[in-house]
């Protein structure tokens, strides 16, 4: 019965192959020739698949939970979904939430259900699963709770954004890493010996052919046959890059990837590192990223973490935007790799951005308080009979230009939320604010 199960209409949808099913007619691309046959042969996921792994250890205990799988493309998704469903004996059904829709989320359902009626289960696998939206991710959960399904879900983008928190409190998330350069080496030799020949390659341009690959396993496979029919004088790595059709770097303007970048680039110019600033900042002009974009936040970098160490560091960041804007890609964006190189070497502060979001928690927090009387403004009769004004001491009057008067509303403890560092500009600004502290302490007996 578990046949006619199988053969049960799938939309859209990939039926696992049984042992005697006939081979496809045709050629077959090079990655599906090597696919792996087993979970052993799956290289540069030992973390999840070895003995003391996640997975391992379901398997040993025979209880395989619903998974999401969370990595870069060509790290293994859907050749371990695919083992996975070998190992358990479970029909294995694929679909794509590109091209499928909650139809045919119903039928795959029906026919899961017949399958668990006579004691087989079935390993669902959803390629793009964040791809699916909340209504569609919701649909899985009664069948994921009912045993009907086990779900394998397949993402690239962060599952913590991406995914109901209904459908991840019911799956663990399992993280595949992108290929090594070891990882990357075996599978070539692998291709290898699937070719039955040596690739026509140079040491040196080996090791360029893996670079190429960007950890993936699939990339890798396909510059592997575009050079598979050379034959004469092994080719170096100048004449590998004319030889092969260079992959594209995997960055998403809109997914994790772009998050993780930018990130990247803001932690090293806060740690003072313009080389790998200049990285990533590259990496970004590389991927499509807008330079307008970079602009911007380049400036808040400079806001937020160079500050008044060095009030100059904004202006260099306003001028670089402006000059972008007046020259455009690419020379422009020299303008936007000077301010990120002033940025990283310049005195770090956050001292006024700390600040600022104590005063937005006091405000909050205080927020019905009115200011004192002596720092209110008396333009009628009315308002000085009512105090407004009394005791205000003009401080351009004073010998120092500081009154040391209370500015904050009576009643409210005295607050500090400026604490300027010892660094750059910040230094002079802190001596002056002790000073001035000082007055406050003899007028007010608080600081």
């Amino acid at each position: 019965m578990a046949d006619l199960f199988d053969s049960l209409p799938q939309p859209r949808a990939e039926r696992r192959e049984t042992p005697d099913a006939p081979r496809p007619i045709g050629p077959r691309p090079l990655a599906e020739r090597l696919r792996p046959a087993s979970l052993g042969d799956v290289v540069g996921q030992d973390h999840v698949l070895g003995p003391e792994g996640p997975l391992g250890r379901m398997l040993a205990a025979g209880e395989l939970g619903s998974i999401i799988f969370w990595g870069p493309p060509g790290v293994g998704k859907t050749t371990i979904a695919r083992l996975l469903a070998d190992a358990t004996e479970m029909a294995f059904v694929q679909l794509s939430a590109i091209f499928s829709g909650v139809a045919d989320l119903k039928k795959i359902f029906e026919a899961a259900k017949l399958r668990h009626r006579n004691g087989r289960g079935t390993l669902l696998f959803v390629d793009e699963i964040h791809r699916f939206n909340k209504a569609q991710q919701d649909a899985f959960l009664p069948h994921m709770e009912s045993g009907t399904i086990v779900l394998v879900g397949a993402t690239t983008e962060n599952p913590s954004f991406e995914l109901n928190a209904a459908l991840l409190s019911r799956a663990r998330v399992l993280t595949l890493n992108r290929l090594d350069e070891g990882s990357l080496a075996l599978v070539l030799e692998r291709a290898e010996r699937e070719l039955g020949h040596a690739l026509p390659l140079t040491d040196a341009a080996r090791e360029t052919l893996v670079g190429l690959a960007d950890g993936d396993g699939r990339s890798l496979l396909n510059l592997v046959e575009q050079i598979a029919g050379d034959s004469g004088e092994p080719l170096d790595p100048p004449g590998l890059l004319k030889r092969v059709a260079r992959r594209a770097a995997v960055y998403d303007k809109s997914g994790d990837g772009h998050y993780n970048l930018i990130s990247a680039l803001h932690k090293s110019v806060r740690g003072s590192d313009p080389d790998a600033a200049l990285y990533w900042l590259a990496r970004m002009l590389k991927g499509g990223e807008d330079p307008r974009y970079l602009a911007r936040r380049i400036t808040r970098m400079a806001v937020e973490d160079i500050g008044l160490a060095d009030p100059r560091a904004q202006r260099v960041c306003l001028d670089a935007w402006e000059t972008y804007e007046r020259l455009g890609s690419p020379e422009g964006e020299l303008a936007l790799a000077q301010a990120v190189i002033y940025l990283t070497l310049a005195p770090k502060s956050n001292a006024a951005y700390a600040a600022y979001k104590e005063a937005m928690k006091a405000a909050g927090e205080t927020g019905s308080l009115v200011p004192p009387k002596h720092i209110l403004n008396a333009p009628t009769k009315l308002m000085r009979e009512e105090g407004y004004g009394a005791g205000y001491v003009y401080d351009h009057n004073t010998e120092e230009g500081v009154s040391g008067q209370n500015y904050f509303p009576d009643g409210m403890e005295r607050q500090a939320f400026y604490r300027p560092t010892a660094r750059g500009e910040e230094a002079e600004m802190r001596k002056t604010l002790s000073g001035i502290n000082a007055i406050r302490k003899d007028v007010t007996g608080k600081i």
